[in-house]
């Protein structure tokens, strides 16, 4: 599984953003001592907005017989009409969809009905884990642990540089 940290996100803001070279790094650190995940830059040391599709086709260009999916929540999932040229990143990749609460697989497939290649998108059947970067970024700016929710040296690391807000602590006492 190949990570890729966003260089310059095209649309939306994140409050308190520590910027694409940390992104990496938080990567780098949540990959570390498996085998199974590597991290890419692609998307960092590339100028500009970083597009699915742009990176995808780089991807390709880079290896051109391995096959690709985007692994997206359920939410995510449902504004895929709104990425840029996102029949071509269809064409380009599989599609993996999980489950995100409040987001059910009909809503996925409605908001995307009659976009060519949408029939390729896959869905997980796994219980839903409601783990995500906007809830560790919250806790960790209230103050709250994170640990367990991220790897560790991602927890300490985002204490040691109080990322989000004020340094919190790793786990609870």
């Amino acid at each position: 599984m190949l990570l890729v940290p966003v260089g310059e996100a095209p649309h939306r803001e994140i409050d308190q953003e520590p910027g694409p070279d940390v992104r990496a790094r938080l990567c780098e650190y949540a990959v570390a001592g498996d085998g199974r995940l590597s991290l890419s830059r692609v998307e960092v040391d590339r100028p500009g907005p970083s597009y699915s599709v742009d990176t995808l086709r780089l991807l390709r260009e880079q290896a051109p017989d391995d096959e690709f999916t985007v692994i997206l929540g359920a939410d995510q999932a449902t504004r895929l009409l709104g990425w840029r040229e996102p029949e071509i990143v269809l064409s380009l990749a599989k599609v993996a969809v999980a489950a995100r609460q409040g987001v059910e697989r009909e809503a996925v497939l409605g908001h995307l009905d009659g976009l060519d290649g949408s029939e390729k998108i896959v869905f997980f059947d796994i219980p839903r884990i409601d783990i995500s970067s906007s809830l560790v970024r919250e806790r960790a700016g209230s103050g709250r642990p994170i640990r367990y929710l991220v790897p560790d040296k991602v927890a300490d690391y985002i204490e040691a540089q109080s990322l989000y807000g004020p340094s919190m602590p790793v786990s609870a006492e």
